[in-house]
């Protein structure tokens, strides 16, 4: 079956989620914090990430976006380091460190070539706004931001895959979920989508990533512009 549409996880797969947040964690808390370990705060935080989200999966409470679950966790991690006197304003500002975050050096150009061919969108845990600020960031072209703004929940709950398959109106297997993630393929080859996996052995920094899937997957790439390549784009 000819894949028709591409949809994307974006943090750790198109962006560098751990350089950047350690970038604005270093540049913002500099007065309170000088001798920050700036990347072992941005895990700290990334750590954070599933158990908040998890509130919403459970049905403990009502979706809330990923920005709100941010901020939320933001105080316990301040203390994990010892960080005191942080106002309201630098923590807001924090926040918006995953808006400022910079796509992996081949991303720009290789979704140029992919979307010659196939529609394009991301399904992330972020919301639209923060989608909209990293594609206005690194020049991303998207045709659609679908994922947690668009279904209302985390992945990998089966709506954000259906929505992504029902948004374009194509069959599951004419739609591929790329990642850099084995668990979100797996998730998404579930429900009948092809996928694609990319290698980002250093997105964790010393503590590495996944340089191959875990799980079957139709492709298995180098990074974007080898999947690029393997599509014929």
């Amino acid at each position: 079956m000819t894949v028709r549409a591409l949809v994307f996880d974006v943090f750790g797969t198109l962006v560098d989620w751990r350089s950047g947040v350690a970038r604005e964690a270093a540049r913002l808390l500099a007065p309170v914090a000088p001798d920050l370990d700036a990347g072992a705060f941005a895990d700290a935080w990334r750590a954070q990430y599933n158990p908040s989200m998890e509130t919403v999966r459970s049905g403990a409470r009502p979706y809330v976006d990923l920005d709100t679950l941010q901020a939320e966790s933001l105080p316990g991690v301040l203390a994990q380091f010892g960080i005191a006197g942080v106002s309201e304003a630098v923590q807001r500002e924090l926040v918006q460190a995953w808006h400022r975050l910079d796509a992996w050096p081949e991303v720009p150009d290789a979704l140029r070539r992919l979307r010659e061919k196939h529609l394009l969108a991301p399904v992330s845990n972020g919301p639209v706004r923060l989608m909209a600020d990293l594609a206005r960031r690194n020049g991303l072209v998207f045709d659609a931001v679908l994922g947690a703004g668009y279904s209302r929940d985390y992945k990998p709950k089966p709506a954000l895959y259906r929505d992504a398959v029902a948004a374009f109106g194509f069959a599951p297997g004419e739609t591929m979920m790329v990642a850099a993630h084995s668990n979100d393929l797996a998730a998404a080859a579930g429900h009948g989508l092809a996928t694609a996996h990319i290698a980002r052995p250093h997105e964790h920094g010393p503590a590495g990533g996944e340089a191959a899937p875990t799980v079957p997957v139709t492709h298995a790439a180098r990074d974007l512009a080898d999947l690029a390549d393997r599509l014929g784009c």
